[in-house]
C-alpha cells in the first residue's frame, strides 16, 4: 500500500486539533501521523468474519476480567509519536482515556491487526514500529486473510520483542498478558481458508 496523505491535505502538515476536528466530521476514518493525515481502506467480508470471530470470543474470554476490547471505531492515540489510528482491535486494561478528548485512548495492552493486501507491510513494519513506543503495549497480533497464519509479537522480560507463528487449524493461539487463549479454528471459522 502506497501512503499518501489525502488530497486536502497534501501539501500542508496539521495541527493534532486541526486532524480531530476534521475527523469528527468526516464520514471515512483517516490516520494522523506527525501532521499528515491518511486515508484508511475499508475491509473485505473475510476481514470482517475473522473479526466478529475473535471479537466475540476475546469478548466472552475477558467477562468479569479488569480488560475490555474494543473494536476498529476506538481511535487509539500514541503521544510519544503523535500517531492516532484504528486498530481492528485493541484491549484495554483500565483507564483508556487520553488527556487531549474522550473519544481517544491510550494505553493498549494488546493490539490485534487483521491483515489485508493493502495494508500487510504498513501493519507488520511501519506501524508496529509506532506500536512499540505504547508503554503499555505487551503483545501485538497480526491475523492473516489469505491463508491460516497469526504471528504474535509479544515483549520479554529483556524488553525485546520476540515473534511466535501459528499455522495449523489445530493451534491454539495464547495471549498470556491476558490469561486467554484462542483456537485458529475459531478465528477462520466461516471463512474458505478453513475447510470443515
Amino acid at each position: 500500500m502506497v501512503r499518501e496523505p489525502i488530497a486536502e491535505y497534501a501539501n500542508q502538515k496539521i495541527s493534532i486539533e486541526e486532524y480531530l476536528a476534521f475527523e469528527r466530521g468526516s464520514q471515512q476514518k483517516h490516520e494522523y501521523y506527525q501532521g499528515e493525515v491518511f486515508a484508511m481502506s475499508g475491509a473485505g467480508p473475510r476481514h470482517n468474519v475473522i473479526f466478529s470471530n475473535l471479537f466475540i470470543s476475546i469478548g466472552h474470554l475477558l467477562k468479569g476480567k479488569p480488560c475490555f476490547p474494543y473494536g476498529s471505531d476506538m481511535r487509539l492515540h500514541i503521544p510519544e509519536n503523535t500517531l492516532f489510528t484504528y486498530p481492528d482491535i485493541s484491549i484495554y486494561c483500565g483507564g483508556i482515556n487520553d488527556d487531549l478528548q474522550e473519544d481517544n485512548a491510550v494505553n493498549p495492552m494488546v493490539l490485534i491487526e487483521i491483515l489485508s493486501p493493502s495494508t500487510r507491510d504498513y501493519d507488520r513494519g511501519g506501524k508496529f514500529k509506532l506500536y512499540r513506543e505504547i508503554p503499555a503495549l505487551k503483545e501485538y497480533v497480526l491475523v492473516d486473510t489469505e491463508s491460516i497464519l497469526v504471528e504474535v509479537f509479544r515483549i520479554n522480560s529483556s524488553g525485546h520483542w520476540e515473534l511466535e507463528e501459528y499455522k495449523k487449524v489445530d493451534d491454539v493461539l495464547s495471549l498470556p498478558s491476558l490469561s486467554l487463549s484462542v483456537t485458529l479454528k475459531e478465528i477462520y471459522m466461516g471463512t474458505k481458508l478453513l475447510k470443515v
